[in-house]
């Protein structure tokens, strides 16, 4: 999914006006894109002129970080409030399955997604 570098977005206004959804808008001083309302077209990744139109998988490492990093947070809140160390591995279990059960969710819907190849 695209997103917008706001550090290299100048706000130029191309990008709104190519988007043929109008999912995109200037807030102060830069592009931002409604997501709810974005088609994955990618036009605005070819027309942006400071390349500040980017790809998600830039993120991914980003992501990642933040995921463990939300699981810690989950962990510790699990022992302090449940005051048991066992908790907080008990935590961590359950943050395995809902990320095992997206890692499940996103294989099938590629396996999903090759089928629409040519339809």
């Amino acid at each position: 999914m695209p997103w917008i570098d706001q550090e290299t977005c100048t706000g130029c206004g191309i990008c709104v006006n190519e988007c043929p959804v109008d999912a995109i808008s200037i807030n102060i001083i830069s592009a931002e894109i409604d997501m709810a309302g974005c088609i994955r077209c990618g036009i605005c990744h070819d027309i942006c002129p400071q390349d500040s139109v980017r790809h998600d998988s830039e993120k991914v490492s980003e992501k990642i970080n933040d995921n463990v990093e939300m699981t810690k947070k989950y962990m510790a809140l699990c022992a302090e409030h449940l005051s048991d160390m066992q908790e907080k591995n008990k935590c961590l279990n359950r943050m395995r399955k809902h990320f095992n059960s997206q890692k499940i969710i996103a294989e099938r819907t590629l396996e999903e997604l090759e089928k629409l190849e040519g339809n």
